[in-house]
C-alpha cells in the first residue's frame, strides 16, 4: 500500500514550448492552498541532462536507494529484493527511427508487444546476451530482467529521458558500456531481416530493432523496507508523449483528486510530504510547525505552479 502522506509527481512541469501556455493557464486552487500551509525543503537542484529524472531521484530517496543523477540506481536489484552484490537490469526491446541526424526511440508502448510475441523475442535475443554472461528473464512485454556481474556500476539513463528523443546523448559512454554498445549494433543487425520482424510487418506491426538497458546495478545493502509513495502517472504519460492538453487535464485532476485529499490532513495538522519535480530538479515541502505570524502572513504569498517551473 501506497504512503498516503507523501505525493510525489513527476514531470510537474516540462521547458518543452507547449506546455508554456496550458501551464499559465492552469488554475490550481488546491495546490496553492496546500502549499501556503506546508514548509519547503532544500531543493534537489540537477539537469536536464542527468541519467535519472527528478521523480525517479525523489522515488529513490524516499526508498533509501542511492539517488546519484547518475543512472546508476538498481532499480531492477531492489524489485527482485536481490541480495547485495548481486547485478541486475531491465531490458526493454523497442524500435529505434534512424533518421540522417539523429536516432529517435519510440513509445515502447506502440509496438503492442503481446506476451508471446515478447516471449519469443526473448528466446532470439537472449543466446546473444548470454555470450557475455548476462541472462534475461521475462517480467513484462516491455520489460524484461538481466542478471550478470557486466552490470554492476553500469549508468544507464532512465527510459523516461530517452522516450521520443535522440538516444546518442543518453548511451552509456563508460569503458565498462563497451559491451553495450555492441550489443546495440549486434541486435540492429540481427533483427533487421529476422523472420520475427517479417511476420510482425504481415500483421501491420512496427518492427523491433533495438533495445534498451536501465536501472542497473547492485544493492550495496538491502533498504529497510517502506511504503513507496503516492504517485499518480497521467500527468508522467502526457508529458512523455507532449500531449499538453492531456497533460492540463491531468493536472486538474490531480488538483481535485490526491492535491486535495493531501490538503485536508494538512490543515488537520498531520505530516504531510508534497514532491513536485521537473526535468531538472526536485521540490519538497513538509507540514512543520508555525506561528501564528507565518500561518497569517503564507496566505497572501500563495505559489503558483506557473512561478514555481523555472525551478523544476
Amino acid at each position: 500500500m501506497p504512503d498516503n502522506s507523501h505525493l510525489l509527481i513527476a514531470l510537474a512541469a516540462s521547458p518543452s514550448p507547449g506546455c508554456q501556455p496550458v501551464l499559465d493557464a492552469l488554475q490550481l486552487p488546491h495546490l496553492e492552498r496546500l502549499l501556503a500551509r506546508l514548509t519547503p525543503e532544500a531543493p534537489d537542484t540537477g539537469s536536464d541532462t542527468d541519467f535519472s529524472p527528478p521523480h525517479e531521484r525523489a522515488l529513490a530517496r524516499h526508498l533509501g536507494l542511492p539517488a546519484s543523477p547518475r543512472g546508476t540506481t538498481p532499480w531492477a536489484a531492489f524489485a527482485q529484493q536481490a541480495a547485495p552484490g548481486e547485478a541486475w537490469a531491465y531490458v526493454t526491446p523497442c524500435q529505434w527511427h534512424i533518421g540522417a541526424d539523429s536516432v529517435t526511440l519510440a513509445d515502447p508502448a506502440l509496438l503492442q508487444l503481446t506476451e508471446a510475441d515478447a516471449r519469443a523475442l526473448l528466446d532470439i535475443l537472449a543466446p546473444w546476451f548470454a555470450q557475455d554472461g548476462i541472462a534475461l528473464e521475462y517480467d513484462q512485454p516491455t520489460r524484461w530482467r538481466a542478471r550478470g556481474d557486466a552490470l554492476a556500476g553500469l549508468a544507464c539513463a532512465s527510459l523516461d529521458r530517452v522516450v521520443g528523443r535522440d538516444v546518442r546523448p543518453w548511451l552509456p559512454d563508460a569503458a565498462s558500456a563497451r559491451l553495450v554498445h555492441r550489443l546495440h549494433s549486434e541486435m540492429q543487425m540481427l533483427l533487421y531481416t529476422h523472420p520475427f520482424n517479417d511476420e510482425r510487418a504481415a500483421r501491420g506491426l512496427p518492427a523491433v530493432n533495438a533495445f534498451w538497458l536501465h536501472g542497473a546495478g547492485a544493492l550495496p545493502e538491502r533498504p529497510a523496507p517502506v511504503a513507496p509513495p503516492q504517485q499518480p502517472d497521467e500527468l508522467r504519460q502526457a508529458a512523455l508523449a507532449e500531449d499538453w492538453a492531456a497533460w492540463g487535464a491531468a493536472w486538474r485532476a490531480l488538483d481535485a483528486g490526491p492535491v486535495a485529499q493531501l490538503a485536508a490532513p494538512a490543515a488537520a495538522g498531520e505530516a504531510v510530504r508534497l514532491t513536485l519535480c521537473g526535468e531538472r530538479s526536485a521540490l519538497t515541502w513538509h507540514s512543520a510547525p508555525r506561528g501564528l505570524w507565518q500561518r497569517m502572513t503564507s496566505q497572501f504569498r500563495r505559489q503558483q505552479l506557473s512561478t514555481l517551473a523555472e525551478q523544476l
